[in-house]
């Protein structure tokens, strides 16, 4: 638990320290002036802080994934029996899916039925799988759920879905910080004894609209995260057939109560989550849903 904490914090703090210096040098702190906001300085503010996070994380997702989930990496040249059955599926699917470089490919050991697959670019992919997962399952469901897994990073998931969050993040500053500063120019109108806004007042603005604006884009964030699940479903049945695919979701559903939440930030890309209480904010579609939707498929 500590483990995970520290490493939450200090990736944390790496993101924070190296945006905050990148945009100190370039002077972008300073768009709010005398004569109002200039938007250039404060589209290019919101740019780095609202996309810079969000590639960072990507860039380094694959050692997150191999840290906070303990993802014991397969050395293709020394592998004992069950390792080798889970290369030669994930080589095959890779291969079928025309993937240039086959992704690294780990266990991590976890009492859930569940795998993801991160990384910056298709090229330096990682397809982990938990051990709960290939004791339950036989190879029909496991080729099932790591042709999902497979269509994922053949479709550049990991990147597209960091481009979609980090646009969302832009937007929201930079729409949270042109409304804070009409709110507080409107406010310092009305005060009779100074026509100067109020710096607090305007922090506060802003923070409030910041919280409002990134979850109004979460819930465009979490549709894409439900449309692209659906989509590697579809490529999963092609990759490893639709009665595989549909059977490892069937499976998956069984084991729908085992979680586990060690990175949070992983949990988007794992094939299979707990839908949200509301589901507007849910990056999976129900189990069932997605049966449903691959049942009646043509492909």
């Amino acid at each position: 638990m500590f483990k995970r904490v520290l490493l939450f914090l200090a990736t944390n703090i790496l993101v924070i320290a190296t945006l905050s210096i990148v945009t100190n040098v370039l002077g972008l702190h300073s768009y709010l002036t005398a004569y109002g906001i200039n938007y250039t300085q404060l589209a290019i503010f919101c740019a780095i802080w609202g996309t810079g996070g969000a590639f960072i994380s990507l860039f380094i997702s694959k050692f997150i994934a191999k840290m906070a989930m303990g993802v014991v990496i397969i050395d293709p040249k020394h592998t004992n029996q069950q390792e080798q059955y889970l290369l030669d599926i994930v080589y095959q699917l890779s291969r079928k899916a025309g993937l240039k470089k086959m992704p690294e490919v780990g266990i991590y050991h976890s009492p859930e039925l569940n795998a993801f697959a991160t990384g910056p670019s298709k090229n330096n992919s990682l397809v982990a799988v938990s051990s709960g997962l290939l004791s339950s399952m036989g190879r029909d469901e496991v080729e099932g759920v790591l042709g999902h897994e497979i269509s994922h990073v053949a479709n550049g998931d990991m990147v597209t879905m960091t481009l979609v969050q980090g646009i969302v993040n832009a937007f929201a500053l930079f729409l949270s910080r042109i409304v804070a500063y009409a709110i507080s120019i409107a406010m310092a109108r009305g005060d009779e004894k100074s026509g100067d806004i109020s710096y607090l007042t305007y922090g506060l603005l802003t923070l409030v609209f910041d919280i409002l604006f990134t979850l109004l884009g979460s819930i465009l964030v979490a549709a894409y995260s439900r449309w692209r699940e659906y989509r590697a479903d579809r490529g999963g049945a092609k990759l490893a057939g639709r009665i595989k695919m549909i059977d490892a979701l069937k499976r998956l559903q069984r084991g729908a109560d085992i979680e586990d939440d060690r990175a949070p930030s992983l949990a988007a890309f794992k094939i299979a989550r707990h839908a949200s209480w509301f589901e507007l904010f849910s990056t999976h579609p129900p189990l069932e849903k997605r049966i449903e939707r691959l049942t009646k498929m043509v492909l």
